[in-house]
């Protein structure tokens, strides 16, 4: 059951659907990014039916409580609307906007700028909460500095409140993997990564997944001044929603 609606729902997805097909029209990448469900690291129960050898079944723990876990397994994902491909970064710290962001970084330098070398521009949707939520400064801090970094135009699309089950990478690379793996015991990192990048199907989703093991500390304020400083364009239409990071005029040393 779903809550509420906000009254912009309907508009916003055709912002959004507009705005996808304008970017592909100019051959510029469009990505959907979001987290899956973290994973306990351990013998326990997953989900699902996997045939095993007669008399040979997989055995898993009873219980699964966190703290029988030899860790956890946090899966955020990049995935290429036009290409069909993506980038998962499997974290161990903390879920956060560093980490999100740092992701983006490691999909556009392993697989975009490969894909899209002449781009000037990049189109994220996302979720409107978590790590890439709309209202999280961090999260556009980061942004900042990666549009700075690649000297490309950063632009985000969040979702209305209570649709991020339409974000695509949910239906077209999330439920992929979740189906890969079902009924296999996560029992350490290197599992879970390996099973994330042998997952495809039949329509070519092709996905490279990495171990992401820096450390990502929560807390982190980004003050009134510092958010001043960021060279963010918001649209006329929900600029809360809709907004582009401009990279900073490259400073000229004589």
């Amino acid at each position: 059951m779903e809550g509420k609606s906000h009254p912009d729902r309907n508009a916003q997805f055709e912002f959004i659907y507009n705005k996808v097909k304008e970017f592909q029209k100019r051959k510029q990448p469009v990505i959907s990014v979001d987290t899956k469900k973290k994973e306990l690291i351990g013998r326990f129960t997953n989900g699902g039916y996997e045939y095993q050898p007669k008399g040979k079944p997989e055995e898993v723990e009873t219980y699964d409580f966190p703290s029988m876990a030899d860790g956890k397994g946090i899966p955020y994902g990049v995935y290429d609307i036009g290409k069909n491909m993506g980038w998962v970064s499997v974290g161990t710290d903390h879920d956060t906007a560093q980490f999100a962001v740092h992701t983006i970084r490691q999909w556009w330098f392993q697989m975009g700028l490969e894909s899209y070398p002449r781009s000037k521009e990049l189109l994220i949707t996302a979720d409107g909460g978590g790590s890439n939520g709309s209202r999280n400064r961090l999260w556009k801090y980061e942004l900042q500095r990666f549009a700075d970094e690649t000297q490309i135009a950063v632009n985000v699309c969040h979702f209305p409140p209570g649709t991020s089950k339409w974000n695509k990478i949910e239906h077209r690379m999330f439920s992929h993997i979740t189906k890969n793996w079902r009924g296999r015991p996560l029992t350490s990192h290197e599992v879970i990564v390996n099973l994330i990048a042998n997952t495809s199907t039949e329509t070519g989703l092709k996905i490279n997944a990495k171990l992401d093991a820096n450390e990502y500390p929560t807390g982190i304020k980004i003050p009134d001044k510092k958010m001043k400083e960021l060279n963010l364009l918001k649209d006329e239409f929900h600029g809360e929603w809709n907004y582009i990071a401009h990279s900073a005029p490259a400073v000229r040393v004589f």
